[in-house]
């Protein structure tokens, strides 16, 4: 599936959300969906837990 096509049904999954739920239901899938996304990419093996406690600095010098 294209990011075009993900990205559509994502903006409806929100759309629907904000019109028959309100601005908090809005809110509430936007969140999810973000969370989703994440552990999404970490089930695929293009995140490490380590990428998101370590320094700033430390990530720098490891890409060099």
């Amino acid at each position: 599936m294209s990011m075009a096509m993900v990205g559509m049904i994502a903006g409806m999954a929100l759309g629907f959300a904000g019109y028959f739920g309100g601005f908090g239901a809005f809110l509430l899938v936007a969140a999810l969906g973000a969370v989703g996304f994440v552990v999404g990419r970490f089930a695929e093996g293009d995140l490490d837990l380590g990428d998101f406690f370590r320094a700033r600095d430390e990530r720098r010098d490891r890409r060099r």
